[in-house]
């Protein structure tokens, strides 16, 4: 599903040197796994979950996601790209003058799906993430936790292949916190969708007993199976 073979990136610091973000990462994700990326600020998460998404290009290595060699990837075939991987960001990123269902539609319409599957998919989405109640409420009616909840249905909406949740719960109290990670479960186990999830958060790692990888300074410095989230 996800492989990297010996990948590096280097960003321009602030003094105006090179900074390396990542260096020389080798990993391998399967399809249907959940995985829990940990490390500090500035470990270089975040620009791994970039590169996996396209927005970014490796300076070295070799990167391929669903059997796509990132090298080869045109740019007009991006788009298409990440309608296969959703992305759950920590502020939601809704949009507050449309509706739950709009919010959660938009991405469809202007991929130009037709209205009669919008109108049969987006309920069920919602439905899935416990909003079926909530579909003509805005944004600021909500609580964090329910839009959350709209942020993961909308980046579902395209039935992806991989699922990113970038600090999922980072703005939410321990319960709404649980309950995002039991859609997330939820998603993992009823679709096969590979989620990876960056976290600060040890209680939920330490929980979901699932797999941990930690980056320290650019490198992968753990890789278990049932892992534990060790400072």
């Amino acid at each position: 599903m996800i492989y990297f073979e010996k990948v590096s990136k280097q960003y321009k610091s602030k003094e105006g040197g090179d900074k390396l973000a990542l260096k020389d990462i080798s990993l391998h994700i399967k399809p249907g796994e959940f995985v829990s990326i940990v490390g500090s600020s500035g470990a270089g998460k975040s620009t791994l979950i970039k590169l996996i998404n396209r927005e970014i290009i490796q300076d070295t290595g070799k990167i391929y996601v669903g059997g796509l060699d990132y090298a080869e990837l045109k740019k007009r075939d991006i788009p298409y790209l990440r309608r296969k991987i959703g992305v759950v960001f920590q502020d939601y990123k809704l949009l507050p003058k449309k509706t739950i269902f709009e919010n959660v539609s938009y991405a469809l319409e202007v991929a130009g799906v037709r209205k009669k599957d919008i109108e049969d998919r987006v309920p069920r989405i919602l439905e899935l993430v416990g909003l079926a109640d909530k579909t003509n409420c805005f944004p600021k009616e909500l609580s964090g936790g329910e839009r959350q909840r709209v942020a993961i249905a909308r980046a579902l909406v395209h039935q992806p292949r991989i699922l990113i949740a970038d600090e999922p719960t980072g703005n939410l109290d321990p319960k709404t916190s649980w309950e995002i990670i039991e859609i997330l479960q939820k998603i993992n186990q009823i679709s096969n969708t590979t989620i990876i999830m960056t976290t600060h958060n040890s209680h939920i790692v330490n929980k979901l007993k699932k797999r941990v990888i930690k980056i320290d300074d650019g490198a992968i410095v753990r890789d278990e199976q049932m892992g534990r989230y060790e400072v």
